[in-house]
């Protein structure tokens, strides 16, 4: 049953069918082989009952609350007031995007909107200032993949509901291993920024700094009403999706007054079309989940895998491999849903923690954003600047080895990062 689930899927996959029809064709041909056609409705029940979750109401909330402040004046604002602080640094306009990128993934939960925000209020600015675009291109793409790590993260959630672990407990665990990345890719920046002679920005100025602040503040209030909220136990995430939506409507449409009710509607469209996308990979991988339980796939995946090597350092490595190659050819939500019920049992039994777990492997596969040919970052990226894909995917290398390394790091020092080891 193994053979034929697997088989039937990648086959599907190979020919260009979309991924939730892959995973759905291929649990509807495994039932109906090994339990005969009759047993074909359980495919639309499963269907339903994966949906059937009030933690992925926070799924399709968080994706609109980003999308309303991609579009708006916030990203810019927060990209100015990120300036004021370390703009005057050579490369300095490097480590605000950086910067930029660790505020707007502590909003969005999205690397893409991640990108297109701050890409879209910088690289302009980039270009004026004599910086090398695709590098650039390739430092906001790469600082993009902190979106899905930073809480909230719609990553995140999807493992929490697969896995049954807390919410709020992973969202904790991202914080410092989202911050280790952005510190990481601000020292190679910098890096670059001295190899390529980057300019330094405009002088410290108070004034500047006050004033950018006093304008940023609705921005920087978002992610600490939302994520404090949360921690504090006010509310929980589903309820807090619901009130980022609500405050971005407040901010874009009476502070920032850029939001008007045509607007509205077409945001609200372009983010039912992205959480509809991920609701039907969610529906697909019910009837996919219940052949993986019922035939014992991933106990014999696990068995097999436990049977090359009873060190736990050899088999840690091959899983990262593993979510490394995943990241590589699938999007990131997909990777999630499908992968994370095949690893769950190996995980137990080598003794490591599931939150551990759920943020290498949530930041294993950020890392495929960046990296081609399944880079949703580095095509937004290319898409702004107008760059062929392959000058932005050479210039992002730097970037992509420093973010692999902080991923090894989880993996086998997992001490260093407070929060992951329950």
């Amino acid at each position: 049953m193994a053979m034929i689930l697997f088989s039937v899927f990648i086959i599907l996959l190979i020919i260009g069918v979309p991924v939730a029809f892959s995973i759905g064709s291929a649990a509807a041909i495994t039932i109906a082989f090994g339990l005969g056609t009759n047993r074909l409705m359980m495919v639309v029940q499963r269907m339903f009952e994966s949906c059937n979750s009030f933690s992925l109401i926070a799924v399709p909330f968080f994706i609109l609350a980003g999308d309303l402040l991609s579009k708006g004046k916030i990203s810019r604002l927060l990209v100015e007031f990120c300036e004021s602080i370390l703009g005057m640094i050579r490369g300095g306009l490097s480590v605000v995007s950086v910067l930029a990128g660790m505020f707007f993934a502590a909003i969005s939960g999205s690397g893409a909107a991640t990108t297109a925000a701050v890409g879209g209020a910088l690289i302009n600015e980039f270009e004026a200032r004599g910086y090398d675009v695709s590098d650039s291109a390739a430092l906001i793409a790469a600082a993009g993949t902190i979106g899905v790590v930073i809480p909230p993260s719609v990553p995140m959630v999807l493992y929490a509901v697969i896995a049954e672990v807390s919410v709020s407990s992973l969202f904790k665990a991202g914080f410092i291993p989202g911050f280790v990345m952005g510190s990481v890719l601000i020292i190679i920046a910098l890096y670059e920024a001295r190899k390529y002679k980057y300019p330094k920005g405009s002088n410290f100025s108070f004034v500047r700094l006050v004033k950018s602040f006093v304008f940023a503040v609705p921005g920087i209030l978002m992610p600490l009403i939302i994520l404090g909220g949360i921690f504090s136990g006010i509310f929980t995430p589903s309820e807090a999706a619901a009130i980022a939506v609500a405050y971005a409507i407040l901010v874009s449409g009476f502070v920032y007054r850029d939001l008007t009710l045509k607007g509205l509607f077409e945001i609200m469209l372009t983010s039912a079309k992205t959480s509809a996308v991920i609701m039907i990979i969610i529906a697909a991988s019910g009837p996919f989940g219940w052949c993986l339980a019922n035939w014992k796939i991933p106990e014999t995946i696990s068995s097999a895998v436990l049977s090359i090597s009873d060190n736990k350092y050899v088999i840690m490595m091959l899983i990262s491999i593993i979510i490394l190659i995943a990241g590589v050819f699938m999007e990131t939500s997909s990777a999630i849903i499908l992968l994370t019920p095949v690893f769950l049992p190996l995980i137990k039994a080598l003794g490591i923690s599931t939150m551990h777990f759920g943020v290498l492997f949530v930041v294993g596969i950020a890392i495929g954003m960046i990296t081609p040919p399944v880079a949703i970052n580095l095509f937004v990226a290319s898409g702004i600047t107008g760059l062929p894909l392959e000058n932005v995917s050479r210039s992002v290398v730097p970037y992509l080895l420093g973010l692999i390394i902080v991923f090894l790091a989880i993996v086998f020092v997992p001490i260093i990062f407070p929060g992951l080891i329950m």
